[in-house]
């Protein structure tokens, strides 16, 4: 006897997921994996040289919930310039190990959440009040932090650095007819990462990096960092000193950060002594360690992606899939 399953495409989880509710799901899921109420398994990585491919594949269980997620993402970056990115999310009975869904969406999730990562860290981390942001990089977590930042700060001026002129030309040129952003916030491209960074409230780093980029001696007192490119050992964005001077280090998940993130590069140059010396974004959601306490703080968040927002993200697609949505029998 065949058993169904629900097909999603890109547009019908683009309409299931708005970035509030994704903010708050994601949180959730870190609480859940800082507490020992989830399971998340190391990252499987596979490169492709001959074709500049990067393939992820990560999975999580939110223990109590009814499903557990498995979701392949990819990267392709061949010679000609262009950038592709791609994944898709299938998500499974918890007790039976029987596939419930198969989520194509090319990508999408993982940007959002990715994005959603980001405003847990500005929620609790960043400084009260919000004047400059600095995004460093201009693909799509370029905009995808910014919806995220928006949806717990204000702000005022954006500055976008990229290795390209015209593509920080063209993210700037976007995002300022981007939907959901502060309105009259000025979009401006920087020269340099020094000139973005330089009296910038909230710095996101969002690249492809494999050697730093942002300096500890460019932050202001009480400035927040967000890091979001560093998802395999080789890649950093980050000057270890910024992890050795920040008052609050935090990390989205500890052991992982360790082996890829920037705390890894930290750690390897004895910048940090531990890891433990990082505390993880649940454990502050949660009340268990502190956020930021002080304006004058200055703060950095490592995030590298775990498998639980991707299955938090899948649930709540799911919980609001309608009628319409495909179903196949296996």
């Amino acid at each position: 006897m065949g058993r169904e399953v629900l097909i999603l495409r890109e547009a019908d989880v683009r309409a299931s997921l708005d970035m509030p509710s994704l903010i708050d799901a994601v949180e959730r899921a870190f609480v859940a994996s800082s507490t020992g109420r989830a399971e998340v398994p190391g990252v499987i990585h596979l490169d492709l040289p001959e074709s500049g491919g990067e393939v992820h594949v990560k999975a999580g269980f939110l223990h109590g919930e009814p499903l557990y997620a498995v979701k392949v993402s990819s990267g392709f970056a061949p010679h000609d310039g262009t950038v592709v990115a791609d994944g898709l999310v299938i998500a499974f009975d918890a007790g039976t190990g029987a596939p419930v869904a198969f989520l194509l969406d090319n990508g999408f999730i993982t940007d959002a959440r990715t994005g959603a990562a980001g405003g847990v860290a500005a929620r609790h981390l960043a400084p009260s009040n919000v004047d400059v942001v600095a995004v460093i990089g201009t693909g799509a977590q370029a905009r995808y932090q910014l919806d995220a930042l928006a949806c717990v700060r204000g702000f005022a001026e954006v500055r976008v650095w990229g290795r390209t002129a015209d593509h920080a030309r063209a993210c700037a040129s976007e995002l300022a007819s981007r939907g959901g952003l502060p309105e009259r916030c000025r979009y401006a491209v920087a020269a340099s990462v020094q000139e973005a960074v330089e009296g910038a409230d909230v710095v996101i780093t969002c690249t492809a990096s494999r050697e730093p980029l942002v300096r500890a001696a460019w932050l202001s007192p009480g400035a927040h960092v967000t890091a979001v490119g560093s998802d395999a050992p080789d890649k950093q964005e980050l000057d270890v000193d910024i992890l050795s001077r920040a008052d609050v280090l935090v990390v989205d998940g500890r052991a992982q950060c360790a082996s890829i993130g920037e705390l890894h590069h930290a750690l390897d140059g004895g910048a940090i002594a531990s890891a433990e010396d990082a505390a993880e974004l649940g454990e502050v959601a949660a009340g268990l360690k502190p956020g930021r306490t002080s304006e004058d703080q200055l703060t950095v968040c490592d995030l590298t992606g775990l498998g639980v927002q991707d299955v938090a993200a899948a649930a709540l697609a799911l919980s609001r899939a309608g009628g319409a949505i495909e179903r196949l029998t296996i």
